[in-house]
């Protein structure tokens, strides 16, 4: 007997309705510019880093902690990272939400965001209100150490996810996987470059009147302002971001028909504690692995006393200012921010560049050459700073226009291995972690582990070597440079140099 047409169309879909769904072949067809708009969360997110990075440690020395102790202050985001960025990872592995896996967490951490940055632009008026007088304010730092600790653990939050998402989205094609981490990489560059173009204006009190008050200055001021273009940033990137993702929910047993990685479900169970099933994982650590996370922690070792102190050192060594004293340090902080302006320029520039490089050479000694790049450059700071020290103007005029000049170029160089950094690690780790069937949120979290915990040790002891040896920021630019040229050199020797892939067109 013949089935009428309709009836059999009705029968072959409802087959199909009830078997299970199976990893289509959706990541690896993403179109590139759904990639971009998905990415674009990171320019968001990158303006408020921006303005932490550039303006944060100054700030906190003109609320009144000390110069020895300021790095302690950025003891927030190590400790909020080692736990918070692998429990978000390996929630959103597991997230049920109807909107997604990653857009709830991306959603939450954009508005966490802005929660901070208004906490911490108005710490000065909040601790006004509750009595704070004089040149050291403790319920002002209360608040913004609350806001800088909120701030942390939402760019942890939001960064993971993102991250994750766009390795959901290529799947196991690694190439277009580190097309995608370079677009995150790119749009880290232009949040940089907005960000810190903004901090290093210093009329925005004039534009926005109202952010001048009683408590705050015109350097609160403007730093309030930044902090509210921030707002307007985030809230514009996020939209973007979430629209373009189109995740499709998983059901209770872990399974999507958009994305999921293979194993997903029978990689662990539901009732599996999360610290366990997270130390469990290293166990499976191939020595490649091993090696991209020791590299990874010693590059951080050699960049985060860059980014404690890289204004801080304009103002103080450079410019031979102090915070609360004239404005010569707070000149040096905005000759600062505008140096790190140009750092995002080539930080883009090489972001664009990425793929290339790494198919032409390989990534691991991509990584390598720039690390040992990366320690040229730190060893260059000193010699400025040793020069600057030795010619005689600090204390009594501005510096000359040569030494000005020598360290805005460092700051811009250094902007070629920042961008291999934000973009080749998470490509490898991702590239990886397939045949360990981890999530890709959770293989975030772990890299993420590898940059806290060196990020604890440098804030621990940067600013009490510095205070040790005379106050300046050397020693700290003195470790950087050691760490960054130990990293370069395991990883031209460690890591696999792969042979170049033959060109394909990526749509």
């Amino acid at each position: 007997m013949v089935m009428p047409e309709s009836s059999e169309r009705h029968r072959t879909a409802s087959r199909r309705a009830n078997q299970p769904p199976t990893r289509p072949q959706l990541g690896a067809r993403v179109p590139l510019k759904r990639l971009l708009r998905v990415a674009s969360v990171a320019c968001g997110i990158q303006f408020g880093w921006a303005l932490q990075l550039s303006l944060l440690t100054p700030y906190i020395q003109e609320l009144g902690i000390p110069h020895a102790w300021s790095s302690l202050i950025w003891l927030c985001g190590p400790l909020s990272g080692l736990f918070v960025q692998p429990l978000v990872g390996h929630m959103s592995d597991r997230c049920t939400s109807r909107y997604g896996r990653r857009r709830p967490f991306i959603v939450a951490g954009a508005l966490s965001i802005v929660l901070a940055v208004l906490i911490i632009g108005h710490s000065a008026d909040l601790g006004w209100l509750l009595g704070d007088r004089g040149d050291v304010r403790p319920r002002a730092i209360g608040f913004f150490v609350f806001g800088f600790w909120i701030l942390d653990v939402a760019n942890n939050l939001t960064q993971g996810p993102c991250r994750a998402l766009l390795a959901d989205l290529t799947g196991k094609d690694h190439r277009r996987n580190r097309v995608a981490n370079a677009y995150f990489s790119l749009f880290m560059a232009i949040g940089n470059v907005f960000g810190y173009a903004t901090g290093s204006f210093s009329g925005w009190c004039k534009i926005l009147p109202f952010t001048l008050t009683s408590a705050c200055s015109v350097n609160c001021a403007n730093l309030k302002s930044a902090f509210l273009i921030d707002v307007v940033f985030i809230a514009i990137t996020t939209y973007l971001s979430v629209s373009a993702a189109q995740e499709i929910s998983l059901d209770s047993s872990g399974r999507s028909s958009l994305v999921v990685e293979d194993g997903m479900g029978q990689s662990s169970h539901a009732s599996e504690a999360f610290l366990w099933e997270l130390f469990h994982t290293f166990r499976h650590f191939s020595g490649y692995i091993w090696v991209i996370l020791l590299v990874t922690s010693l590059t951080w070792v050699a960049w985060f006393p860059f980014i404690l102190f890289d204004t801080d050192w304009m103002g103080r060594e450079i410019y031979g200012g102090k915070p609360n004293e004239g404005q010569n340090y707070s000149s040096g902080v905005r000759m600062g921010a505008f140096g790190l302006m140009f750092n995002s320029v080539v930080l883009g520039i090489t972001s664009l560049l990425m793929e290339k490089l790494c198919r032409k050479w390989g990534a691991g000694f991509v990584w390598g050459i720039s690390n040992i790049f990366m320690a040229l450059c730190f060893l260059s700071i000193l010699v400025v700073t040793y020069v600057a020290n030795n010619m005689g103007y600090i204390g009594h005029e501005l510096p000359p226009n040569s030494i000005v000049s020598a360290a805005l170029i460092i700051f811009a160089l250094l902007g070629v291995p920042l961008a291999i950094t934000y973009s080749i690690p998470y490509a490898m780790i991702s590239s990886r972690v397939e045949s360990l069937q981890l999530g890709q949120g959770l293989s975030a979290g772990v890299l993420n582990l590898a940059i806290v915990i060196p990020q604890v040790v440098v804030s621990l002891g940067s600013g009490p070597w510095d205070q040790l040896f005379g106050g300046g920021n050397s020693p700290a630019f003195a470790v950087a440079a050691f760490a960054a040229f130990a990293s370069g050199l395991i990883a031209i020797l460690a890591l696999p140099r792969s042979s170049a892939q033959s060109p394909r067109a990526l749509t």
